[in-house]
């Protein structure tokens, strides 16, 4: 893409529709559940694997779902000639992004985990310049994620490995998660978007499409311990499943079809301070300085991306 291209944005934002304003209330609800996600998973991940993790988040996400999509009459058999969509969907942003996740989770801290996942807008970025043609790609968005990004490296601080909390592998999931996930904005905004379904449908056929890749690749030996602990099983449910999973999709394909897959990215610069806040507030982990000049940063990236 010429860099002097004329570059259209999304048309809500064009016209200033009303929906844009949910949209918007959209984007910081989804923030704040996948902020949370973090100290979820780390309350179950003593008890079950991160696989096992993953499958129950799936499971009790996509059983509300399918219901109500079902009562409502969202679901349409001429959709299945988009099923190759709907499967690549499945594995970029739920199946292997939450198994990246859960697994990068359970080797570090759940603040620095929820704070490397700020890297998606970095990849978000990248595809979207190469593949899309509609996309507000200019000095501000660059600006903006740039500075979104050096916020993330000043918390996650890789080159210093002598930080309580701080393990390479764990560090690596989590950039193979984000990678996905990013991935998965800039597909949707090309393939899934201009399907013209509703947000609903798409979220089930995706959580549903994780659900059978899920139960053919998990093993299931004590996968019942979790539910020996209430806390556990109620983040893993309700936290994890209903919200961060069936409810965080529906609002995860509004703010795609209606800000742009760039935009819509910078969502994930809300988790981190999420996270980071919640790990220390309930798990007692610990905050640095330079985390709190970080967040200020990141909070400028997001400003200037939204703007």
């Amino acid at each position: 893409m010429a860099m002097g291209t004329a570059i259209t944005v999304p048309a809500a934002i064009r016209q200033g529709r009303p929906g844009l304003g949910i949209a918007y209330l959209a984007f910081a609800g989804l923030g704040l559940i996948w902020g949370l996600n973090f100290i979820f998973v780390k309350w179950a991940v003593h008890l079950i694997s991160p696989a096992q993790i993953v499958l129950l988040r799936v499971l009790f996400g996509f059983l509300p779902l399918l219901a109500f999509a079902v009562a409502t009459g969202a679901l349409r058999w001429r959709d299945w000639r988009h099923a190759h969509h709907f499967a690549v969907m499945a594995v970029l942003a739920t199946a292997f992004y939450y198994f990246a996740f859960a697994t990068g989770t359970a080797l570090l801290l759940s603040s620095v985990a929820g704070m490397l996942s700020g890297a998606i807008p970095l990849f978000t970025f990248v595809t979207a310049w190469a593949f899309l043609r509609r996309e507000p790609i200019n000095a501000r968005s660059i600006g903006g994620t740039l500075l979104g990004f050096t916020g993330i490296l000043l918390i996650a601080r890789p080159w210093n490995q002598s930080i309580q909390g701080l393990n390479v592998a764990g560090v690596l999931w989590m950039i193979a998660g984000s990678f996905s996930v990013g991935c998965s904005f800039v597909y949707a905004r090309r393939f899934i978007s201009p399907l013209g379904l509703s947000p609903l449908a798409l979220t089930t056929y995706q959580i549903g499409g994780a659900l059978l890749i899920l139960l053919a690749a998990t093993d299931l030996h004590g996968i019942g311990a979790v539910f020996g602990d209430t806390r556990a099983w109620l983040g893993l449910v309700f936290g994890l499943g209903l919200c961060g999973t069936g409810l965080a999709y529906i609002c995860y394909y509004m703010i795609v079809d209606r800000l742009g897959a760039v935009m819509a990215s910078g969502v994930t610069y809300i988790p981190p301070m999420v996270a980071l806040v919640v790990g220390t507030a309930l798990a007692g982990e610990p905050v640095h300085a330079m985390d709190i000049a970080a967040m200020a940063a990141i909070l400028v990236g997001v400003g200037v991306l939204q703007s």
